[in-house]
Order: structure tokens, then C-alpha cells, then sequence
């Protein structure tokens, strides 16, 4: 399953191509987006941006609609010049999304929704989700912070300090599961969480609670490098 680096990775050149341009071509395999489509044509509207949530993808449009896909296990987005060769056979388009110089497909995209402002904050998935660990103007360490330490501010104004203090409650299990509840901190899957303990020298068995503070500090940061 694509993990949240592969994600952001993949919303960030969707983003260089495609934002501030006019959507010329939508298509869908998905009946649902077909007749949203209808009703409410998607083409003719600015793509505002491209955006990750953890291994989830918002394809924002102008007149408040956005696609939200998940790519599930074997989902992919791939970027084309207009009239270039997919290197992927039609069988496995699932979404088509065209401007004037690039094609966006989404491969075996298996959810795939178009939402409103009021869809995207009741989603069920979305909204119970954990910080964003890519996010690099929000999970950062905090200005004049000593390696290792929290402050009581610190931990109610800051995705990191937040972070932490979702591992923490969850009291003794261990640390290799905890990673991967995206309630806790979206975005990780097993090979991200294998290498970010690895990388920070923590034993996957060691219980949340029993994380020292620089070990804390170390499972963070190597954890947003590895996830950006």
C-alpha cells in the first residue's frame, strides 16, 4: 500500500502541474462522479490545489468541490503531457483529469468521491485522522525548545507536541503498533514505521509511555525526514 511519503510525494508534482489551471477533460469509471459530473461539471473549474493527508489525496476545485481518492493497495496517480503515451492500459483508468498542457489518471484507484467544505470536515476518515507528519509548517520543532523537552504551551499549540502526547497515551503498547494507528499520526504504514524506528534506534517493542524525551525527539524527526 502507497504510504503517506509516497503520497506527499505524488501530490506535490500534481500540484506544480496542474494548480491555477482550467480543468478542459474529467472522466470517470465511477458512476457517482459521473453524475456529479453531470450535474455539476467539473470541467471549466480551476484546480486550486493538490494537497495530502496522510495516504489520503485532495484534489481541490474552484465552486467548492474536491475529489478525495485513496489509493488502497495498488492506486496510483501518474502526470502526462497532453497527447503523451500512458504508460499504464486503459483498462486500469479509473479518473481523468485534463488541462490544457497535462493529463492527471488515476490508475486502480479503488475510493474516489467528490465532496463538499462540509463533506470534507464530516468525513468519517478524514476528520479522526492524527497530525499530518509532512506538514512542515505545522510539525516542526518548537522555536526555543531544548532537544527533549515539552512545555505544557508547547504540547496545546503544536502538531509535534501533539503527536507525542498521542504516543504517550497510549500507554504500554508497543511503539511498532502505535505507529501505524493513523489516529495517532497520519501517514505511516509498515516499511515507514520499520525504518523510522530503526533510524531513531528504538526497539518496536518498547511501550509508548516508556519513550524517553530524546527518544521522542529522535522518533519525530526522523519520522517527518523520512515521511517528506
Amino acid at each position: 500500500m502507497p504510504e503517506g511519503d509516497t503520497i506527499f510525494r505524488t501530490a506535490r508534482t500534481l500540484n506544480r502541474a496542474l494548480a491555477g489551471q482550467i480543468v478542459t477533460r474529467f472522466e470517470s469509471v465511477f458512476p457517482r462522479l459521473t453524475r456529479i459530473h453531470e450535474d455539476h461539471p467539473i470541467t471549466r473549474r480551476t484546480i486550486q490545489s493538490v494537497t495530502s493527508r496522510g495516504k489520503h489525496l485532495l484534489m481541490e476545485f474552484s465552486g467548492d468541490l474536491t475529489l478525495h481518492t485513496h489509493m488502497r493497495m495498488n492506486g496510483s496517480w501518474h502526470i502526462y503531457r497532453a497527447g503523451e503515451r500512458w504508460q499504464r492500459p486503459l483498462r486500469d483508468m479509473r479518473i481523468v483529469v485534463g488541462t490544457e498542457q497535462f493529463v492527471a489518471v488515476a490508475f486502480n484507484v479503488q475510493v474516489a468521491e467528490l465532496l463538499s467544505p462540509r463533506d470534507l470536515e464530516r468525513h468519517p476518515q478524514l476528520r479522526q485522522l492524527g497530525p499530518d507528519l509532512t506538514d512542515s509548517t505545522r510539525f516542526a520543532r518548537p522555536p526555543q525548545t531544548q532537544p527533549g523537552r515539552f512545555t505544557a504551551s508547547e504540547r496545546s499549540t503544536t502538531d509535534r507536541a501533539e503527536v507525542a502526547a498521542r504516543i504517550r497515551s497510549r500507554g504500554r503498547e508497543a511503539i511498532g503498533d502505535v505507529l501505524l494507528n493513523q489516529r495517532v499520526a497520519a501517514g505511516i504504514g509498515n516499511v515507514l514505521k520499520s525504518e523510522i524506528l530503526f533510524v531513531s534506534g528504538i526497539n518496536p517493542f518498547t511501550p509508548a509511555a516508556g519513550l524517553s524525551d530524546p527518544a521522542m525527539e529522535r522518533l519525530l524527526d526522523a519520522a517527518q525526514k523520512l515521511l517528506r
